[in-house]
């Protein structure tokens, strides 16, 4: 597996480093001549200088045949480009994207990128992993369509305490997975009964959590 890397900074470095210790063949391309020079005489010659967004830098960086395509720069234009370009010139299989600000990334997706990776939000979704009084935990985004996989408790005022799951009216394309209760992992149907401290999993679009925090806690709560 061959594996571009567009951008020298931290993250670019150090993704660099550890597929070179694993073994990959890697090589980065960093617009910075003083990096460049530092990261030779450190990786040798998996490093170029050029501009990951430009297709005669890519061209020379054998974007034909690399199996994958990492863009990594503080500019979210830059990266954005660099995937386009390495996906509709050079048939690349795989691109993934870093967003440096949220709200670019649904556009990023919806212009063909493969995979994007938020910063922001994956520290947002970990910190509310471990905020216990939260009833509503963002464990997973999804690629496709902004959807996401969260998990909600039930608590004693939560509007569907005690209803059955094909009586209760969940927001738009919303599935419910499974329900863990009292350590035992449920598979949720429609007669599936809501009981009160059920944790219950469900797949369900991003803008919709706030909608299902409503349902299972019976109270509005703040996205961080």
């Amino acid at each position: 597996m061959y594996i571009i890397v567009v951008g020298g900074g931290k993250i670019g470095y150090y993704l660099t480093k550890t597929l070179v210790n694993e073994g990959r063949e890697v090589l980065l391309i960093e617009k910075d001549s003083k990096k460049v020079a530092t990261y030779e005489e450190r990786f040798g010659s998996v490093v170029v200088q050029g501009d990951g967004c430009e297709a005669a830098t890519l061209e020379a960086a054998g974007a034909a045949r690399a199996d994958v395509l990492v863009a990594v720069t503080g500019d979210d234009e830059d990266n954005l480009v660099a995937c386009q370009i390495a996906k509709a010139h050079y048939n690349v299989r795989r691109t993934i994207c870093r967003v440096n600000n949220p709200k670019n990334e649904r556009i990023i997706k919806d212009l063909g990128v493969d995979v994007t990776v938020d910063a922001t939000n994956l520290m947002k979704d970990l910190i509310e992993q471990y905020i216990p009084e939260r009833h509503m935990v963002h464990l997973l985004t999804m690629r496709h369509a902004d959807l996401a996989i969260v998990e909600g408790r039930v608590t004693a005022g939560s509007p569907v305490l005690g209803k059955v799951i094909s009586d209760v009216r969940f927001p738009a394309r919303t599935v419910i997975s499974a329900i863990v209760r009292q350590s035992q992992l449920l598979v949720a149907s429609g007669s599936t009964r809501f009981e009160e401290g059920d944790e219950v999993i469900a797949i369900s679009h991003r803008e919709q959590e706030g909608e299902l925090q409503t349902l299972f806690t019976g109270e509005e709560i703040a996205q961080i």
